[in-house]
């Protein structure tokens, strides 16, 4: 089991900082223990969510899918073929969902609406991880750096990279994004927190602690993971928050 750091009593700050965001919980739905989140989006009232497939998880796909809340099983639309590819992180652009793939350099187009594969493309990155749209017109991803790269989705080549920072400091392990209102938020791998980022400039303007889920997925699995899936739902200005091989996914409202 992977150590999801943070997620002890005794690892917890209680110092707060003027970029501290709280939140909360509204909503608590099922989500599928067998599902290694990699990326999740919400819309038309549907929780989209990709997942990848660990070599030791036997029971492990990567598939995209739509989210049944009730039974927290996947509607499964789209699978890879685990034995080349690991499924990462996925974003609706227009009529089209666009996927990454871990360590190939290579990503899939399909369409939104029937999920019949449209094409794939490779880029320089050298590992695929999270992905969002700006209100379908650019694409952002991640590869666990602190780097986020800006793609075209007409042609995906590269518009422009920032790096995000906090204090000075490089922030590292960008995972699962989110872009709402001007602002990515992003998962950072192994932890519990998620990083409210300008997206113009890369500073970091809030965190948000999600130690009090990470436990109580901990406390009802003993095999969730990381944290690791975050989705807007801008009707109701609400996230869906998960992580992998978690058996919840929560609906929160930020402060």
């Amino acid at each position: 089991m992977i150590l999801i750091q943070g997620c002890k009593e005794n690892h917890r700050s209680d110092k707060k900082t003027d970029k501290d965001i709280g939140f909360a919980i509204l909503n608590t739905y099922s989500h599928d223990i067998n599902s290694f989140t990699e990326g999740l989006f919400f819309y038309d009232n549907k929780i989209y969510e990709s997942t990848g497939s660990p070599n030791d998880m036997p029971n492990a796909k990567s598939v995209i899918g739509i989210l049944d809340l009730r039974s927290g099983l996947l509607n499964v639309k789209v699978e890879l073929d685990k034995d080349f590819y690991f499924g990462e992180g996925i974003a609706k652009c227009k009529d089209k969902i666009y996927q990454l793939t871990y360590k190939n350099r290579k990503g899939f187009i399909y369409d939104f609406n029937t999920f019949e594969k449209k094409g794939n493309f490779t880029f320089e990155s050298k590992e695929g991880w999270g992905l969002t749209s700006i209100n379908d017109t650019l694409l952002i991803m991640s590869d666990g750096t602190n780097q986020l790269t800006f793609l075209d989705p007409k042609n995906l080549k590269v518009e422009k990279k920032i790096e995000v920072f906090e204090n000075d400091v490089a922030v590292v392990n960008l995972n699962e994004l989110e872009f709402v209102n001007g602002f990515i938020y992003a998962n950072i791998y192994t932890t519990c927190r998620v990083v409210k980022i300008d997206v113009k400039s890369g500073l970091v303007v809030g965190s948000i602690d999600f130690n009090s889920l990470c436990y109580e997925a901990l406390t009802k699995f003993s095999g969730a993971q990381e944290l690791n899936g975050i989705a807007y739902n801008k009707d109701k200005d609400t996230f869906f928050i998960t992580g992998k091989m978690w058996p919840s996914i929560y609906e929160v409202k930020l402060n």
